[in-house]
């Protein structure tokens, strides 16, 4: 059994934690509308070099949108390592002996001396290559984290916006039947009003002949007939269905075939002949401009 299509949104937000003894990081990914893909990047110092790998990465999995992508790079508390200041104590020692026969005093203790602010300073271990490169690896697999929960979210709000298309889409439906049934008795409706006017022009002189008056509703009913604008906007409506069915991104190409309903749609109006006619084709534009305000959100 073939598994359903799955359409996507081009708005998402996903986030993803990591860490180590010494620092801990924070993936903020946001996607919104755009005609393409657009990646922007940032990253705090020291972390540049991570940029081309992670465009790669997006562009892997993403067709189109503005991707906003965060890092935050904190230092975690790790125990120190406490070494003393030899040259700072000896001089502490040296004043304290100095001073006794100044001021009565206890002799200096060991750990008043180090309490003192410079006896003992705090030493950063330098890291190995290896604990960088690892680290860097799991920053890098922290962003496909978040990738993976964006592509996710965004799948979500696809199966939402794939309901209202369907939606909007039987309703242009509806109403493309609608506006076949009311085409159908235009020229009758033409040829009525045609007598009726050419009657009333001509009061008491004879009627002009059948043939002149096919003629002339021939004519009107040949620039009132919108057959071929209602074929087409039937053809439109089965491509679309058939993009709906498919996987990936599509949003681009249902966008097109929107513009080409607005297009039958306008010179439906155009062409009208009658009020009622008229009126489907302005609901029609209005069912047209519904689906596309959806589908502009579509990968």
């Amino acid at each position: 059994m073939t598994a359903p299509a799955v359409l996507h949104s081009m708005t998402g937000f996903a986030r993803a934690q990591g860490g180590d003894d010494r620092v801990s990081w924070t993936w903020e990914l946001r996607s919104v509308n755009s005609r393409g893909l657009d990646q922007r990047y940032r990253l705090p110092g020291g972390w540049e070099a991570l940029e081309p790998e992670l465009r790669l990465l997006a562009g892997e999995t993403l067709s189109r949108g503005s991707l906003q992508a965060n890092l935050t790079v904190k230092a975690a508390r790790a125990p120190a390592k406490l070494t003393v200041n030899r040259g700072v104590l000896d001089q502490l020692v040296a004043l304290a002996k100095e001073l006794e026969t100044e001021l009565p005093a206890a002799p200096a203790r060991l750990d008043g001396l180090l309490g003192l602010r410079g006896v003992l300073e705090e030493i950063e271990e330098e890291e190995s290559e290896e604990l960088q490169t690892l680290r860097r690896k799991a920053v890098r697999d922290g962003f496909a984290e978040a990738l993976d929960g964006l592509v996710a979210m965004r799948g979500q709000e696809g199966a939402r916006l794939q309901t209202l298309v369907e939606s909007h889409l039987e309703r242009i439906v509806e109403l493309e039947a609608a506006a076949r049934a009311t085409a159908a008795s235009q020229p009758a409706a033409i040829k009525a009003r045609l007598q009726a006017l050419l009657a009333e022009l001509l009061g008491a002189e004879p009627a002009l002949p059948e043939e002149r008056l096919a003629q002339e509703a021939a004519l009107l009913v040949g620039k009132a007939d919108v057959r071929e604008e209602l074929d087409r906007l039937a053809a439109h409506i089965a491509a679309s269905r058939d993009l709906l069915q498919e996987a990936g991104a599509v949003g681009r190409r249902l966008d097109f075939l929107c513009q080409e309903f607005n297009r039958e749609a306008n010179t439906l109006c155009s062409k009208s002949a009658d009020v009622e006619l008229t009126r489907i084709g302005l609901e029609l534009k209005g069912a047209i401009e519904q689906l596309r305000e959806q589908i502009q959100n579509l990968e």
